[in-house]
C-alpha cells in the first residue's frame, strides 16, 4: 500500500456516559455532529488518507469495475407480469445508471409480450434515470397505480437519508396532479375511488408511528391522521391486499404483532382490529376472499397457519390449516383464486408449499421441487389474485436466479427466464455445505464456494461473509460481486451465524439479547475451521459484513484480531451500546428487544459493554481494516464507523504501513450505498482492490 500520507487524529473531547454506576469517557463522541465544520473537515481529511493509501490500486479498479460490469446484461428486460389490464416490467438500458418502469395493454389471447422487441403501445410510467437528473443519489420507496391505472404514485428520496416526497401523476401525459406531501417514510396505498392515496410518517426517532390519509389535489394540512401508534417499541406498516379491496394496517415490534384492515372501497371508515396485541405473539394476516389467512406462533415457534373469517376475525376462530413439521419455519401466506402458496424455511433455505384449494378445505400440499442441496425456492411477483399459476423464483450460489411458472392443477413448473449473467461458467465451480461444530457444541452452516480446481491443500485464499441478526437470512444468489474472488482462486464461505433466520426462531434467540455472543464466536469459530479443515491458509483470510454484520465484524476481531489478513466492515454497527442508550437515535427504542434495555437494565449494559467494538479494542496487531459508510445514513449513523476508527489507530499495535486502518465516507449515498448501478459497480471494485492486494493477489 501506498504509505506517505498520514492518517488523520480527530482532537480527544471527553463526554462522560454514566450509566449503572460505570463511568465511560467518550474521547471522539463530538463526531456526532454532521453539521459541525470540523467534523466535516475531519472526514474530508479520512476520504483524502484513504485515497492516498489506495492510489496504486487505481488500475485494478478500473480492471475489476470492466469485470464486474461485464458480468451483467447492461440492455436488460425484466419478466412481464399481468395485473389487471396490463402488462408491467422493466428495463435497463447500456450506460444508463438506472432502470425503466413500463408497461403494455394485456390482449386476451395474445399472451406476454417480449421487452427484447418493440412492445405494441408501450408506455413508459418511470424512467428513473430522467428523474434522477442531477441528483448524485435517487431512489424510489415506493410505486403504486391506481384502481383505474390512470394514475401514478410516487416515493421518492434524493439524498439517501429514506425519507420520501409524495407524487402523484396521471400516466398518459405524465401532468403532476399533486406533489404536496413531503418527507414520509414508507408505504402507500390507493383508495379505490382514486380519490385518496394512504401514507406513513415517521416520529423524530425515524419510528414509522403514524399512517395518513390524504385526498389528491388538496393541501397537506386537510390531511387525516388514520392511526397512531404510541409504544416506542413497535412501528407502522401498510400494505394493499392482493385483490385491493383491503388496506392491512400492522404495527409490530421484534416480538408482538397486531393488524388491522381497512375496507378500500370505503375510506373514510375505520380500520378494524383483528386480533389485540399480547406481548410474544406474532401472527400475519393475509385476505383469501371472504375469510384471512394467518401465519402465527400460538402453538409453535416456528409459526403454523389457520384461517378466520373475515367478519369475526380473533383468535378465538382460528382453525388450523397447515401446521409445519421439525424446525420448518412457516413464514407467510399468499391466497390466490385455486391455491395458497405457502413461504417457509426448510433445511435452511427458502422452499414453497402449494395447498390446492378443495371446496372450503384444501388438497394434498405440494412441495415445489428443487435441484441441489443449496436451491433456494421464492414466491415471484403474483399481483393478481384470480390466477391459475404461481409465479416462482429459484436459485443457487452458482445457479443464476430462474424465474418461472408453478401450475399446481399439473405439477409443472415452466421456466419463462433464467437470468443472464454473461461471462459466468456455472461448470467450473462447487457449492457445498459445510456444517461447523461451535465451541459450545452447536453445529454452523456454512455455505462454501470455489473454483472446481481449488484444493483443501491449506494454500488458498479465502473470504468469509456473515451478518447473524434480526432473524435475517443470507439465502443463495449468484453475487457478482463475488465472481472476481472465485476467479481469482478465492474460497468464499457465507458464515449463517446464530442470530439469523436460516434455521428457524431458535437459531435467531441463539443469537440476540444476553445470547448475542453467540453471533461473534461462531464466526470466529468459522474462521478457524476452514483454516483447521485446509480450505483457506492461515494467513490469507479476510473477511466482510454490512450494517448488523459490521458489527459482527468488529466484534470478531476484537475476539481474535489474528485471525483475519483485512476486513471490510460495511456501515457498520460498531458504537452499539452507546447508541442503543439513545432513545431519540433511530436504532434504539425499537431495537431493545433485539439487544436488550441497557438503559433500565444493568446485566443488559454490562453485557453489550463486553462486546460492543469500539469500547473493546485491543492494544494488540489487527487486520487491515476498510470501514464504509454514509453521511446521510439514518440507520447507522456515519458517527459509529468515523469513532471506531480512531480508537483502532489510537490503540492497535500493527503496523499501520502494512495494517492501515481506513475510513471511506460517500457523501451521496444512504445505508445501502450509492443509489446508480455503476456507481455501485465502483465501490465494489474499490473493496475487491483492497481485499485481493490484502491477500496478494492482483486485481
Amino acid at each position: 500500500m501506498s504509505s506517505a500520507a498520514v492518517p488523520p487524529v480527530a482532537p480527544r473531547r471527553d463526554r462522560l456516559r454514566e450509566h449503572h454506576g460505570d463511568r465511560f469517557l467518550d474521547p471522539w463522541a463530538w463526531l456526532d455532529q454532521r453539521e459541525d465544520p470540523d467534523v466535516l473537515a475531519h472526514i474530508d481529511a479520512e476520504n483524502d488518507y484513504t485515497a492516498a493509501r489506495t492510489a496504486h490500486l487505481g488500475a485494478a479498479q478500473n480492471n475489476l469495475f470492466a469485470e464486474l460490469k461485464s458480468h451483467i446484461r447492461e440492455t436488460d428486460v425484466s419478466v412481464p407480469v399481468r395485473a389487471d389490464n396490463y402488462w408491467y416490467y422493466s428495463r435497463t438500458r447500456e450506460g444508463e445508471q438506472y432502470e425503466i418502469h413500463c408497461r403494455s395493454p394485456y390482449v386476451e389471447g395474445l399472451g406476454r409480450p417480449d421487452p427484447e422487441g418493440d412492445v405494441p403501445g408501450e408506455q413508459v410510467l418511470l424512467d428513473l434515470n430522467a428523474e434522477a437528473g442531477a441528483h448524485e443519489f435517487y431512489e424510489v420507496g415506493g410505486l403504486e397505480i391506481s384502481a383505474d391505472e390512470q394514475l401514478l404514485a410516487i416515493l421518492a428520496d434524493t439524498t439517501g437519508d429514506e425519507r420520501y416526497d409524495l407524487q402523484v401523476r396521471r400516466i398518459i401525459d405524465g401532468v403532476v396532479l399533486d406533489d404536496v406531501v413531503r418527507g414520509v417514510v414508507y408505504g402507500l396505498a390507493w383508495s379505490r375511488d382514486g380519490r385518496y392515496v394512504f401514507y406513513t410518517r415517521c416520529d423524530e426517532a425515524w419510528r414509522t408511528n403514524q399512517v395518513w390519509r390524504h385526498e389528491i389535489g388538496k393541501p397537506t394540512d386537510t390531511d387525516v391522521l388514520v392511526l397512531q401508534e404510541d409504544d416506542p417499541k413497535f412501528d407502522l406498516g401498510i400494505e394493499t391486499s392482493r385483490d385491493e379491496q383491503w388496506l392491512l394496517i400492522g404495527a409490530g415490534s421484534k416480538t408482538t404483532t397486531e393488524f388491522r384492515v381497512l375496507d378500500l372501497n370505503s375510506p373514510l371508515a375505520e380500520p378494524i382490529l383483528i386480533e389485540p396485541r399480547s406481548q410474544g405473539v406474532e401472527y400475519v394476516p393475509e385476505i383469501d376472499g371472504d375469510r384471512l389467512l394467518i401465519v402465527h406462533n400460538l402453538d409453535r415457534p416456528d409459526f403454523d397457519l389457520a384461517a378466520a373469517p373475515l367478519a369475526d376475525p380473533g383468535r378465538a376462530n382460528w382453525q388450523p390449516v397447515l401446521t409445519g413439521e421439525g424446525t420448518e419455519r412457516i413464514a407467510a401466506a399468499h391466497a390466490f383464486a385455486s391455491f395458497v402458496a405457502v413461504s417457509m424455511r426448510r433445511e435452511g433455505l427458502p422452499a414453497v408449499r402449494v395447498l390446492p384449494k378443495e371446496g372450503d378445505g384444501f388438497g394434498a400440499p405440494i412441495d415445489l421441487p428443487v435441484d441441489s442441496e443449496l436451491t433456494s425456492v421464492t414466491v415471484g411477483s403474483n399481483p393478481m389474485y384470480d390466477t391459475s399459476v404461481l409465479q416462482i423464483s429459484s436459485t443457487s450460489f452458482l445457479r443464476p436466479r430462474a424465474i418461472g411458472e408453478f401450475d399446481p392443477a399439473t405439477g409443472q413448473v415452466q421456466i419463462l427466464r433464467q437470468r443472464p449473467v454473461p461471462g459466468f461458467d456455472s461448470s467450473q465451480y462447487v457449492e457445498r455445505r459445510l456444517w461447523v461444530t461451535a465451541r459450545d457444541g452447536a453445529s454452523v452452516p456454512v455455505s462454501v464456494i470455489h473454483r472446481r480446481d481449488v484444493r483443501p491443500d491449506r494454500a488458498n485464499p479465502g473470504y468469509v461473509y456473515g451478518y447473524g441478526a434480526y432473524e435475517h437470512p443470507t439465502d443463495p444468489a449468484v453475487r457478482v460481486s463475488w465472481l472476481p474472488l472465485l476467479e481469482r482462486g478465492v474460497v468464499v464461505a457465507i458464515a449463517h451465524v446464530r442470530g439469523g433466520g436460516e434455521l428457524g426462531r431458535a437459531w435467531y434467540d441463539g443469537g440476540r439479547l444476553l445470547a448475542k455472543r453467540n453471533s461473534f464466536t461462531d464466526f470466529v469459530d468459522v474462521g478457524h475451521a476452514l483454516i483447521d479443515e485446509g480450505w483457506v491458509a492461515a494467513d490469507r483470510l479476510v473477511a466482510e459484513g454490512g450494517s448488523a454484520g459490521g458489527l459482527l465484524i468488529g466484534a470478531a476481531v476484537n475476539e481474535d484480531p489474528s485471525l483475519f489478513r483485512a476486513v471490510i466492515a460495511a456501515v457498520p454497527f460498531v458504537d452499539a451500546l452507546t447508541t442503543i442508550l439513545d432513545p431519540s437515535l433511530p436504532l434504539t427504542t425499537g431495537e431493545w428487544e433485539e439487544w436488550g434495555n441497557p438503559l433500565a437494565d444493568p446485566e443488559v449494559y454490562a453485557y453489550m459493554k463486553s462486546y460492543t467494538p469500539y469500547e473493546n479494542v485491543a492494544a494488540a496487531d489487527y487486520p487491515s481494516i476498510l470501514a464504509t459508510t454514509s453521511l446521510h445514513d439514518t440507520r447507522v449513523f456515519f458517527t459509529e464507523p468515523a469513532k471506531w476508527v480512531q480508537q483502532l489507530r489510537a490503540t492497535v499495535t500493527s503496523d499501520p504501513q502494512k495494517r492501515p486502518v481506513l475510513l471511506k465516507t460517500e457523501t451521496a449515498a444512504g445505508h445501502g450505498g450509492q443509489s446508480g448501478r455503476y456507481d455501485a459497480l465502483r465501490d465494489v471494485a474499490f473493496e475487491l482492490a483492497f481485499l485481493l492486494d490484502q491477500m496478494g493477489i492482483s486485481g
